[in-house]
C-alpha cells in the first residue's frame, strides 16, 4: 500500500478544515447588525420565532383540445374521426406561504419539558410510547397531528400550544 505524499494530505486536511468555517453557528454575542433576523418584523424583544414554510398546492389538469374536426360526408355519417392532443399543464392553486410561529425560547427547551410534551400529547391520544425527553421523530409526529387540528400544521412547537398543553403559563 503506498502512502500519499505528505503535501497532498496537508492541503486535503486544510481544504476540510476551510470548508468547516461554514458550519460554525452565528455568534450569540455578535451585533445585531450582523445576526439573521429571527423574528418578524416588529416582534417584542425577548420573544422567540420560528418561520414556517407552508409549500404552494399545485394542480395538474389535463385536457383533450381538438385539433382537426370531425368530417363528415353529405349524410352527416363520420368518415374520419376528430383528432385530438392532449394537453397537460399545472395550476398553482394556493401558492407558497411564509408564516411566522412564535415558540418557545431555546433556554426552555429541556429534557424534563420535552417529557412534560410527551405526556401532555399522551393524555390526549397523539403520543405513543414512554416519555424519553428528546424530539425525536415520533414527538414530532404527534406534536404535528396535534397542532393540525388547531389549524397550524408544523412540527415545531408554539407558544399558544405549549400554553394549551399547560405547559408554559398564560400571560396575564
Amino acid at each position: 500500500m503506498t502512502r500519499p505524499p505528505t503535501f497532498f494530505v496537508a492541503a486535503l486536511s486544510l481544504a476540510a478544515l476551510l470548508s468547516l468555517g461554514a458550519c460554525v453557528p452565528t455568534d450569540p454575542n455578535a451585533p445585531a447588525s450582523q445576526v439573521p433576523p429571527e423574528a418578524p418584523p416588529g416582534a417584542p424583544l425577548g420573544t422567540c420565532w420560528h418561520r414556517n414554510t407552508s409549500p404552494a398546492v399545485i394542480e395538474t389538469v389535463t385536457d383533450q383540445v381538438m385539433v382537426k374536426p370531425a368530417e363528415r360526408d353529405a349524410s352527416g355519417a363520420v368518415t374520419r374521426p376528430a383528432v385530438f392532443r392532449t394537453v397537460t399543464r399545472q395550476d398553482i392553486v394556493q401558492p407558497r406561504r411564509d408564516t411566522w410561529i412564535e415558540t418557545p425560547c431555546q433556554a426552555q427547551i429541556t429534557p424534563e419539558f420535552i417529557a412534560s410534551l410527551q405526556r401532555a400529547l399522551e393524555a390526549r391520544g397523539y403520543y405513543r410510547g414512554t416519555p424519553t425527553g428528546r424530539m425525536d421523530r415520533s414527538t414530532k409526529s404527534a406534536l404535528r397531528r396535534y397542532q393540525k387540528e388547531a389549524g397550524l400544521d408544523s412540527n415545531t412547537l408554539s407558544l399558544d400550544t405549549a400554553r394549551r398543553l399547560g405547559l408554559i403559563a398564560i400571560a396575564q
